[in-house]
């Protein structure tokens, strides 16, 4: 399955809940969440700085992580980023890949 990077900013109204809640309470709601699409949590950290909150998930497809991020955002608590992670074997499958390409103004 492939593998997503979640980063997570709290508004002000989510990071109130967070406080209110405690950061595991937020951790176990976010592991159900990743379940409920058929993933697998691999991390969760918390941060400080840019990111408040950084998972890693295994999830079925780009829907789910789609979903996912889609339903946080909606939320309002969250602006979520997600980043698709890639191994080594992918990156140089798609290195080998044939492209054809004309760069603008060639």
């Amino acid at each position: 399955m492939p593998h997503f990077m979640f980063r997570a900013s709290y508004t002000p109204e989510g990071i109130r809940g967070v406080v209110k809640e405690g950061a595991a309470s937020r951790n176990a709601a976010v592991q159900a969440m990743v379940d409920s699409v058929g993933g697998k949590t691999i991390a969760q950290y918390w941060a400080f700085g840019d990111d408040d909150y950084i998972m890693v998930a295994e999830l079925p497809d780009n829907a789910s992580a789609m979903a996912a991020a889609a339903t946080v955002g909606a939320s309002g608590t969250a602006k979520v980023t997600t980043t698709v992670l890639q191994t080594a074997a992918e990156v140089d499958e798609a290195l080998g890949r044939r492209v054809i390409y004309r760069p603008p103004g060639a």
